[in-house]
């Protein structure tokens, strides 16, 4: 297993950048001490997108506790330490294990792609924290860190879909659309892009079974200046369906490319670089049509089990405190906060081997749908539900993702079809 071991000083943890401790109101003098929840997440770097909504759900996470949750017999205060991983692995190794050694954290949770739930998860195991973590398909959360499926991992746990779950979604996606079937892939040399590409758990065999024809490049190195190779390679076959696995900065260089250089697929299927609003207007006019996985939105027909609202309610709420636009980490990141305080509520005592045992015995409904260990395709992950749509630009500009498939979830409602890309 890769613990990511760091050294710790002081002088580092001052120099580390941005941080911050939100607190629930204190009990006055004689209370009982805080709890301590620890959180690790990209707010900087290549990955920010994924942290943009950290501040917002937190402060409404800890309104809605008020003056502390009840563990055993006593009322406690609650503290959230969060902590910017800078989309980068060993910084976020380093302040997970800042939180943990230093700040004691009584359980630590993370979010958004491998990059930072891989580290801060190994810091957790080998120190004996309780830690959950989302924002991150299985197989690279899980297999990224050398997991064995006969035994699982102790410490930390984990709720999303897989791969498995993407790969079914896109295929419901593109079911119904005239093409070729032949597909180019464009997948990264990272955890992310290495497991989506993988020739036996990743989108090749499946493609290959459902009668697509995969063209694969190789891997290329995150921030690629020049994705010429790719470009030629795809016009050359033939290409009318392209996917894969960028980063929001990737993803604009290769479609400014392929635009220069003539390429006009058909559908453009893309994770990660395409969840985003923000990443999607940047793109102007060529942002229209293409598509992406879809994890939350405000149609989803949940609702907190903390503070009660509804998916849109949260979303209008968003928008309204920010003046942005909703995004899927919102959901998540407001889920993983549920889920935690959830666990924290049912833990006999305030000890690790209590809370752990409270994750263990998980069945919650959250405000992206039901999380429950125990039934995923591993110990530790708990699956959670999974379609996928298309950004349809408004007349005034503005971009909304549209759900034009629910094969793989019927519960999420439909907002309309899938348009092929002029």
């Amino acid at each position: 297993m890769n613990t990511n071991n760091q050294r710790i000083t002081r002088r580092s943890v001052m120099a580390a950048g941005w941080a911050s401790t939100l607190a629930a109101p204190a009990l006055g003098q004689g209370a009982n001490r805080p709890i301590r929840i620890g959180h690790v997440s990209p707010r900087t770097g290549p990955l920010a997108a994924f942290g943009e909504a950290d501040a917002f759900v937190q402060e409404g996470i800890l309104r809605a506790i008020g003056q502390g949750i009840r563990v055993g017999n006593r009322i406690h205060p609650v503290q959230i330490l969060s902590r910017d991983s800078q989309s980068n692995p060993s910084r976020a190794a380093e302040v997970a294990a800042e939180l943990i050694l230093r700040d004691r954290v009584d359980l630590i949770t993370a979010a958004a792609a491998p990059d930072t739930v891989n580290p801060v998860s190994d810091q957790a195991e080998v120190n004996e924290v309780p830690c959950i973590t989302t924002n991150c398909p299985w197989q690279p959360y899980f297999f990224g860190r050398r997991g064995d499926p006969q035994r699982g991992f102790e410490w930390t746990w984990h709720f999303f879909w897989g791969l498995e779950d993407v790969i079914d979604a896109f295929l419901a996606l593109w079911s119904g659309a005239e093409t070729n079937k032949v597909v180019g892939g464009l997948f990264p040399n990272d955890a992310d892009g290495n497991a989506w590409g993988d020739s036996r758990l990743g989108l090749p065999p499946a493609l290959a079974r459902n009668g697509y024809r995969l063209i694969d490049t190789g891997r290329f190195q995150p921030f690629s200046n020049d994705f010429t190779a790719q470009i030629s390679a795809f016009k050359a076959a033939n290409v009318q369906i392209v996917t894969g696995n960028l980063t929001p900065p990737d993803f604009a260089t290769f479609w400014t490319q392929a635009g220069q250089q003539g390429f006009r697929p058909k559908i453009v299927t893309i994770g990660k670089a395409l969840l985003f609003p923000s990443a999607v207007a940047a793109l102007g006019e060529r942002g229209h049509g293409l598509s992406t996985e879809i994890w939350w939105t405000p149609s989803h027909p949940f609702r907190s089990g903390l503070t009660g609202q509804t998916a849109r309610e949260l979303a209008a709420a968003y928008t309204q405190a920010t003046g942005r636009p909703w995004t899927q980490p919102v959901g998540y990141q407001h889920a993983l906060f549920e889920v935690a305080i959830d666990v924290l509520k049912r833990a006999e005592r305030l000890e690790p081997r209590a809370i752990l045992d409270a994750i263990r015995r998980t069945d919650y409904r959250s405000i992206i749908g039901p999380v429950r260990w125990g039934s995923g395709p591993v110990k530790n992950v708990a699956k959670t539900l999974l379609v996928a749509g298309q950004w349809k630009r408004r007349p005034n500009g503005a971009f909304d993702l549209v759900v034009t498939t629910n094969a793989t979830a019927p519960e999420i409602p439909v907002g309309g079809q899938l348009e092929l890309l002029d």
